[in-house]
């Protein structure tokens, strides 16, 4: 894997652009993926990951830009000429072949030997654990077991690329977060560079090397999971990963802006005086424990609700603070013990000045 970019470029994407008739459903797309490195392809419905995956197939074509694998170029090429496999949500198994003969589909059609196809299918039926299912149909096997099915078809030739359409979305969610255990595991010891498209940030943080997040035909940012989670560079990606409190404000001074009648200390990031940003800081970054009156950024605030969620409480804080707007912060149930919050409680809060980052407003 060599997700930091120090490794050997194994996709190279430049300039992708995908029209439907007046529609761009990709706008200028560049990215290189790393040889050995599972990618996700992260956004809302329509934001253009899927195309940009059906591009890479060549079963949809870029209207403009190339496509290089392996320092070959296959921007024209049909996919019967491209080396991938393919997953998709619906699985898309043979309903008339047994599982033994869904796997050995590709590998047949390659004319391989009936004893290497029967050694390569044992093989990739233990892989994905399977190995006492092979005379079954699909309608026999569980949602789960015909997407380990799939997987196994689609690394049967040995490919050296991946590509994963929303492969676990019709699973439900206790079978989904145990197969997205097995895929990364099964990604990690084949070793195949593997990219896959998922609206679901769970997925992308607990899956990926890297995140490609993606809004109307563009690339907002790429980063692992940890940057795209903590250094959000938009407030889009900052909204759609994860909870995020947004407030509106004004840099005052170089490291400094105001929120209502609260000023705080920050990195303002070269945003001069005067102009309007947007103040984001997530709930958990907000800190009520261990405060010293020497600290910096300390807010009289009151909790408006009080929401339990299991492991912590999600207390909702307002007053002339913020400027009227409430802000989200999650406690633990240790400190809303010790301090005996509820409903109405005062209580003094912290904005650690490394977690505040600001965007600029129009």
């Amino acid at each position: 894997m060599a997700a930091d970019g120090d490794g050997k470029v194994y996709l190279r994407i430049r300039n992708l652009t995908k029209m439907f008739g007046d529609f761009a459903a990709l706008r200028d797309v560049s990215l290189d993926v790393y040889d050995g490195e599972f990618v996700c392809f992260l956004g809302p419905s329509g934001c253009g990951k899927t195309t940009l995956l059906r591009a890479i197939a060549g079963l949809d074509i870029q209207t403009s830009g190339t496509v290089e694998q392996d320092g070959r170029d296959i921007s024209a090429l049909p996919p019967s000429e491209r080396d991938f496999g393919i997953v998709f949500q619906s699985y898309a198994l043979f309903p008339n072949m047994t599982v033994g003969k869904n796997v050995s589909y590709g590998l047949e059609n390659r004319k391989l030997p009936r004893d290497q196809i029967r050694a390569r299918v044992k093989e990739l039926l233990e892989l994905v654990g399977l190995h006492d299912q092979g005379d079954k149909y699909p309608a026999q096997l569980s949602g789960g077991q015909q997407q380990r099915v799939a997987l196994a078809r689609a690394m049967a030739t040995s490919p050296g690329l991946l590509l994963l359409d929303e492969p676990l979305s019709a699973l439900d969610a206790k079978v989904r977060v145990h197969l997205r255990g097995e895929i990364k595991d099964l990604q990690r010891r084949v070793g195949v560079t593997t990219i896959m498209v998922t609206h679901d940030q769970e997925e992308a943080l607990t899956m990926a090397d890297r995140i490609v997040v993606m809004d109307q035909g563009s690339i907002e940012q790429v980063g692992t999971p940890q940057e795209i989670y903590g250094e959000p560079r938009t407030s889009f990606v900052a909204d759609f990963i994860g909870t995020m409190n947004f407030v509106p404000g004004e840099v005052i001074a170089d490291h400094t802006v105001q929120i209502g009648g609260t000023t705080l200390t920050c990195p303002t990031d070269g945003i001069t005086p005067g102009h309007a940003v947007t103040v984001a800081i997530r709930p958990e970054d907000i800190n009520a424990q261990d405060i010293d009156g020497d600290d910096g950024n300390l807010v009289e605030t009151e909790i408006r609700h009080l929401e339990f969620l299991g492991s912590f409480y999600r207390a909702e804080l307002g007053g002339p603070a913020f400027g009227g707007h409430d802000i989200n912060a999650d406690f633990s149930i240790n400190l809303v013990r010790r301090k005996n919050l509820d409903v109405g409680s005062a209580i003094t809060v912290r904005f650690p000045a490394e977690f505040i980052r600001l965007y600029p407003r129009d």
